[in-house]
């Protein structure tokens, strides 16, 4: 079967302003290949003192309350998931509501719902700082340093393309990831009520397993609209939420096991963990589930009357 990519569009463009954000030769090592590990060794090592005392505090808010047994087995079961995606694609149009989507996201919510429990996500929160331009870049930098990470996803099954693409959801979007606020940091006067808003980290989670909740109802439902490029970018997009999910799920387990993560390093992967599933679950959004007349599969009926 072949291979499912996370983001084909990561052109040469992008690719230049992620190296132009970290600060490194866009060419790596003059081939013209740009890697995790080349982004890694290029990097000038640099402390971020907000990083580290944020990921600190929630070090000690969330010591002995996660179950490491429990999160390895949903991070077992997420890579299975992630493997499963050929085979959905090869399917094609879902037989039901309740078809493969459905179940691809079952341990994500497994792992939503223990982090529900022990208050991570309020955690996170109390000690989150705002998507700004510079808090993106930082992050994306101390990401890239985390090589563990990097191995943790080509595990998972993405490639070195694919690592590339999660990293430029992360640090080329920081004008879209900059509408995404706190729930403590919403700015008073608003028209809606903020003391129903979940945390940010609990709605970039719990909204990019909605939305691939919803692809079996969506597609069954609409599957005279639907084109194989709508499939390709179905599967996709799925891939990278659970690429940002693996990247949460690597970071809570690494901290529930007094794992090598740095302090500055748990932090910046809880915050583009959170990230790459905001940006794919927006994509998705557009790409799968607004069919508009010019993505649209062509009207049998229509063709006919003419």
């Amino acid at each position: 079967m072949a291979q499912i990519t996370t983001a084909p569009t990561a052109t040469i463009a992008d690719r230049r302003d992620l190296a132009e954000t970290l600060g490194v030769d866009a060419t790596g090592d003059g081939d013209g290949e740009l890697t995790w590990g080349r982004l890694a060794g290029a990097i000038e090592p640099t402390t971020e003192p907000a990083f580290a005392s944020r990921g600190e505090a929630i070090r000690a808010a969330l010591d002995g309350k996660l179950d490491p047994e429990l999160i390895e087995r949903e991070r077992e079961r997420l890579v299975k998931a992630i493997d499963r995606l050929p085979a959905v694609r090869d399917v094609g149009i879902p037989d039901g509501t309740d078809g493969p989507y459905t179940e691809i996201a079952e341990p994500g919510w497994r792992l939503y719902d223990h982090l529900l429990e022990v208050g991570f996500f309020e955690s996170v929160e109390e000690h989150a700082l705002r998507f700004e331009p510079e808090y993106i870049t930082a992050t994306t930098r101390e990401l890239v340093r985390t090589e563990s990470l990097g191995a943790a996803l080509g595990e998972a099954g993405f490639d070195e393309d694919e690592k590339i693409a999660l990293l430029t959801a992360v640090a080329n979007n920081d004008e879209r990831l900059s509408r995404w606020v706190p729930s403590n940091q919403i700015p008073e006067g608003v028209e809606y009520d903020t003391s129903n808003v979940p945390p940010l980290h609990q709605r970039a989670m719990g909204g990019a397993l909605l939305w691939i909740d919803g692809l079996d109802r969506h597609l069954w439902q609409n599957e005279p609209l639907v084109t194989d490029a709508i499939l390709d970018d179905a599967v996709r997009h799925v891939k990278g939420m659970l690429g940002g999910l693996c990247v949460t799920a690597t970071a809570v387990h690494d901290l529930a096991t007094d794992g090598e993560f740095t302090d500055e390093g748990l932090m910046a992967a809880f915050t583009a963990g959170a990230a790459i599933q905001i940006v794919e679950q927006e994509d998705v959004l557009h790409d799968v589930f607004y069919i508009t007349d010019e993505m649209r599969a062509p009207s049998e009926l229509r063709d006919e009357t003419r």
